[in-house]
């Protein structure tokens, strides 16, 4: 019905006991709310007798399909402010027991007895408070278990406290960490792998280079890859080329060398396994600079692919 909202009330009176069946239909509720305020301000209502009143109400029933209760509720909000709105919803919430200092107090303790557990800090928050007679910590002293673990959850927790962990690196059992000590006899040999480029197809080829600590014997070897199918007989034909026998057998910490297939190389030949030690550069330190002097002095720096490994060993 169009401008159904300045219809007169002998019209309304009329429209009413003529449509028991009409209907607003409104899209959302402020705009039902929004027809009803404008229904009441078009007829004065505050200045209506209670015939009038009576009649609008029943109006205002027929029109929307709200019961009498909320009209009454619609109309008792114009008569008190004016208008009519759709009441926002606010949440009832219970006050806070633990304030945002207790927060950052809770975070200070964790912080200096380094993240102890529940009861533990609970046993600590309540001596605070009774035997030091510490008045912050009055809210904390009877915090309970459960709820102590929701401040650590929190924000402002999170904000005030930041507990890293160190990576731990992963123990590997083959090999044992120190320098070896030859005394002047030979036999220990130190051994490190040199990769010869990558290029956009495929892995360059890996040299191979072992020394003696002290007749200062080397034997450098080629292969096109460094997986255990490729490298053990390597190793193997490369053992057999030094003069004397073989007693220790010193490496970096690559997985190319500490694995169990030579470890039980080793083992079978009864050839003692070591590995560098963390910030001790100087522990493979001659098979380095050998490195630089002999492999890269002859083959260089650029790319060779892994094809040309058995040219190289002939080399």
């Amino acid at each position: 019905m169009h401008e159904a909202e300045k219809l007169s009330l002998e019209q309304i009176r009329l429209l009413v006991s003529a449509s028991d069946g009409l209907r607003f239909e409104s899209e959302d509720r402020e705009q039902m709310y929004g027809w009803v305020e404008s229904v009441l301000i078009e007829h004065g209502y505050g200045k209506l007798g209670k015939v009038g009143r009576g009649l609008v109400k029943r109006y205002l029933e027929t029109m929307t399909g709200l019961s009498r209760a909320q009209v009454t509720r619609l109309v008792a909000a114009y008569l008190a402010a004016g208008q009519v709105r759709v009441a926002a919803y606010v949440r009832r919430r219970f006050p806070p027991r633990y304030t945002r200092a207790d927060t950052e107090l809770l975070a200070t303790d964790d912080e200096a007895h380094e993240t102890l557990s529940g009861p533990a800090t609970q046993a600590i928050l309540k001596r605070e408070f009774e035997v030091y007679g510490r008045p912050e910590f009055e809210r904390l002293a009877a915090i309970s278990n459960g709820h102590l673990y929701n401040l650590r959850s929190s924000q402002r927790y999170r904000q005030r406290r930041l507990n890293y962990t160190k990576t731990r690196p992963t123990a590997v059992a083959i090999g044992e960490r120190r320098k070896p000590s030859p005394q002047g006899q030979p036999g220990y040999l130190r051994i490190d792998t040199v990769h010869q480029g990558d290029s956009p197809q495929a892995k360059g080829v890996y040299h191979i280079n072992a020394v003696d600590e002290v007749t200062q014997w080397q034997v450098a070897d080629a292969t096109p890859r460094i997986s255990e199918a490729y490298l053990l007989p390597v190793l193997e034909r490369m053992l057999r080329q030094f003069p004397f026998r073989i007693v220790g057998f010193h490496s970096d910490n690559g997985s190319e060398f500490l694995n169990r297939t030579v470890a039980q190389l080793l083992e079978k030949l009864r050839i003692e396994q070591t590995k560098s030690r963390p910030r001790h550069s100087g522990d493979n330190g001659l098979v380095e600079t050998k490195n630089g002097a002999v492999i890269r002095k002859h083959i260089g720096y650029g790319y060779i692919g892994p094809a040309h490994a058995e040219t190289i060993d002939g080399f």
